[in-house]
């Protein structure tokens, strides 16, 4: 199949940011795109081929999009899944397939995925509702502290809270989720894994995640991740066997804890580009999106390695911003050496909403990670 410069077409399912800077890709190898998407402001909008403005919830919508185009990929695991399937029985290839798709999208199925293929994963109890969890403490089931995940529609640190006491189950929704055991760990490591149409498999170096404490969101991923060798071959011989397990096709990003005595626990799963790959852009030989594009098309896959040190800063907007969105002090971070800003396109801004992220790359680590930490404090995301 001719893919560049052709009437081929790639449908992708979601409008956001992942799928802006898939778009890079698809831009410059000349593929044709079209995008679904509900918001009529979707970063997306402005650089694909063709716009849909529709629900990824909707059977129909998702269904109608589907049928024009050649194969289908998703930017947001929050689809119709049945739409995508009865597309995959109509001849549509859809990647990653639906079968990966399903046992993702609910956290409780996607737990049981691991324990039932032997991949090291925190202790867990799920639940019908919510309101079940307060009985089962009382029972002895679940001890306290524990992490509660919605099953569903949970992402960038929504649907998940520590519960440190019964009083924080309160204000919680009351829907299918999951009681996980609190895990003391060092280090929250990813490891992205590349799978091709024809099955050819690279993994991205590990990277390591620094977490803002209230958000639950990333603030640094530094890549490689400050761990030892044994260490880091241990994470991607685990994130390569998901990926064996999960039978998809494109990326798959594994995030894992390093817990105090060096074991890896998986900790969740996404089947498309993602946050901890963004320092590719800039530091790796092939970057995160076009791999994508060249797994879901069965193309031969770029090499993985980094070229320097990398590390991504997530810009996200301030505490008590919303509103028309300002970026102050972008100057300053354009005049440091090393460092590159991408804005997402999002007009309006709000509370720890992702806006954009920048990357700071240098050869030496350590010099990278100082001048990450002057970008963190020099920019800020507000409102007019």
């Amino acid at each position: 199949m001719q893919f560049f410069s052709s009437d081929f077409t790639l449908g992708i399912l979601g409008g956001g940011q992942l799928g802006k800077m898939m778009l890079y890709e698809t831009r410059k190898w000349d593929i044709q795109t079209k995008v679904l998407d509900a918001s009529e402001e979707a970063p997306c909008k402005i650089a694909c081929n063709e716009f849909v403005q529709g629900s990824l919830m909707d059977f129909d919508t998702v269904h109608d999009f589907g049928k024009d185009v050649d194969v289908l990929t998703i930017e947001i695991e929050n689809v119709n899944v049945d739409a995508l399937e009865k597309l995959e029985h109509e001849g549509v290839q859809v990647y990653p397939p639906t079968k990966t798709l399903r046992t993702i999208q609910n956290k409780g199925v996607q737990k049981l995925f691991y324990t039932d293929h032997d991949i090291p994963t925190a202790a867990f109890t799920r639940f019908a509702y919510t309101s079940e969890i307060k009985d089962s403490i009382s029972n002895g089931g679940v001890s306290l502290p524990f992490v509660w995940k919605s099953a569903q529609f949970g992402y960038d640190g929504q649907g998940v809270k520590v519960i440190r006491k019964i009083e924080d189950l309160k204000d919680l929704p009351n829907v299918e989720c999951i009681a996980e055991k609190m895990i003391d760990f060092k280090n929250e490591l990813a490891v992205v894994v590349a799978r091709n149409t024809k099955g050819e498999v690279k993994t991205y170096p590990v990277v390591e995640m620094e977490f803002h404490p209230e958000a639950n969101q990333v603030e640094y991923v530094i890549c490689p991740a400050r761990v030892d060798d044994a260490v880091a071959k241990k994470a991607q011989e685990i994130a390569l066997k998901v990926s064996e397990h999960m039978k998809h096709v494109g990326l798959l990003a594994v995030e894992m804890f390093q817990t105090k005595d060096d074991q890896i626990l998986v900790n969740e799963s996404a089947p498309r580009p993602h946050n901890s790959g963004h320092y590719s852009i800039e530091a790796a030989y092939t970057n995160q999106f076009e791999q994508h594009i060249r797994a879901i098309l069965g193309l031969p896959l770029g090499k993985t390695d980094s070229k320097v040190a990398g590390i991504m800063v997530n810009l996200v907007g301030a505490e008590g911003h919303t509103g028309e969105v300002v970026y102050q002090n972008m100057e300053k971070i354009l005049g440091m050496d090393g460092v590159t800003p991408h804005i997402y396109g999002k007009k309006q801004t709000r509370p720890f909403r992702k806006m954009g992220h920048v990357t700071i790359v240098d050869k030496n680590m350590d010099r990278a990670r100082e001048v990450a930490q002057q970008v963190k404090e020099t920019i800020k995301v507000i409102s007019k």
